[in-house]
């Protein structure tokens, strides 16, 4: 049995990661700061600690033989850099001394070049500085991970359903090798089982390489939306930040750094992946699974949008359980071809004189 710590792991990736490592059967510990939700990572056993004190962290890593290391940190001041760069540092020397043997680390995907973003060229030289130790490294780059929760898809799709018309600068036009997030998860536990992927940088993405334009476009087509995009030549990343701030839950600190890599192209360039066997969902499924995801939460807020077209029907007749301190929460969606207010009579009849079908 292979002893993992995951660190980041309350994350987006990290409390999916968590659970896929659970089901397989690792002995997994979970790196917080403070107690997760409720169940959020059942069957890990919790380290408190933060990758920036090396007491809490050698004490994380003794006895660990894979490190997840899924840590990002973003400010408005710019200093994320700085921090990545002394968060890693402390982890590699630790894992190092301690006698960890592999990291796997979840990056951005992005040339290398001068002309990276600080976002993207902070998450390249996080990998090169792991690495720095000796301990065997495996980078994994990735572009946009679709998932409900994730800072990029959340931002797409807030964007999407607000606003009917938008004015958009360059950057919707910068091609991107989205990826959901079950690949990225596959991809992750690939690398744990294939020891060949042990100090090597792959890249993974989903099968389409889209605009994000193009990816609008489509999210707008799987909600049965029809969204118009009109471009300006000019509208600069801090400009963009607060208008992404004002229409999404993204914070504008947050929005900045992502929006300046939006400016470098995100493509796979080398297939090495392939060394793990997954098969790729497609943009669409993508996009409809994560609103399946989301689906109790939206329902329980009343914040649903109409999603009509009719290859939504099966995805959202699956349904989506979600377990939560004393009650089990799930959602289930169908198409009905009749009237609201028709189908409203039928549901409403339930119960009294009628009973319960």
């Amino acid at each position: 049995m292979t002893r993992v710590l995951v660190a980041g792991a309350t994350g987006f990736v990290g409390r999916r990661l968590v659970s896929a490592l659970v089901e397989r059967g690792h002995d997994v510990r979970a790196l917080v700061r403070r107690d997760p939700p409720a169940g959020s990572l059942a069957g890990a056993e919790l380290v408190r600690g933060d990758v920036l004190d090396e007491a809490a962290m050698e004490s994380a890593l003794t006895g660990v033989d894979v490190l997840y290391y899924l840590v990002h940190s973003m400010s408005s001041a710019g200093e994320f850099e700085e921090t990545d760069r002394r968060a890693a540092t402390i982890t590699a020397d630790v894992a190092k001394r301690v006698g960890v043997k592999r990291i796997i680390y979840l990056g951005g995907l992005g040339t290398d070049s001068a002309e990276l973003s600080p976002h993207l060229a902070s998450r390249a030289e996080v990998a090169r500085v792991l690495g720095s130790t000796g301990v065997p490294v495996t980078t994994l780059r990735a572009a946009i991970i679709l998932g409900s929760g994730g800072v990029s898809y959340e931002m797409l799709r807030h964007l999407v359903e607000r606003l009917p018309v938008m004015i958009t600068p360059r950057w919707v036009r910068t091609r991107s090798q989205p990826i959901a997030i079950d690949d990225v998860i596959a991809y992750l536990i690939g690398c744990i089982k294939n020891d060949a992927t042990a100090g090597r940088t792959l890249d993974i993405g989903g099968p389409e390489v889209l605009t994000y334009r193009e990816m609008m476009t489509r999210f707008a087509a799987v909600e049965g939306k029809r969204r118009w995009i009109i471009g300006v030549p000019v509208l600069t990343p801090r400009l963009s930040s607060y208008w992404v701030n004002l229409m999404t839950p993204v914070a504008a600190s947050v929005a900045r750094p992502l929006i300046e890599g939006l400016r470098n192209e995100v493509v796979v360039t080398d297939t090495s992946a392939e060394m793990i066997p997954v098969e790729r969902t497609g943009y669409d499924e993508a996009v409809l699974k994560a609103l399946v995801e989301a689906l109790p939460e939206r329902l329980e807020s009343g914040k649903v949008v109409g999603i009509v077209p009719e290859v939504a029907n099966q995805a959202f007749a699956l349904g989506n359980a979600q377990r939560r301190p004393g009650v089990v929460l799930e959602a289930r969606a169908v198409l009905v071809d009749a009237p609201a207010g028709r189908v409203w009579d039928a549901i409403a009849a339930l119960g009294g004189e009628n009973g319960w079908y």
